[in-house]
């Protein structure tokens, strides 16, 4: 299952530099990740200093 990145975002944009296969980007008020693109390797969610990234 993909990752979803929850309301606790800080949109400081670690999880997108971590990311693998370039899923994740900047939204209107806080980071996303896109379901299709995503690989649930958990490298968002290892770096995240919130834990918004979780599995869906």
């Amino acid at each position: 299952m993909a990752y979803k990145i929850s309301e606790d975002c800080i949109s400081c944009g670690t999880c997108a530099a971590e990311c693998p296969v370039e899923a994740i980007s900047e939204g209107a008020s806080q980071y996303e990740i896109n379901a299709d693109v995503c690989v649930s390797c958990g490298s968002c969610a290892n770096v995240c200093p919130v834990g918004a990234p979780a599995e869906e």
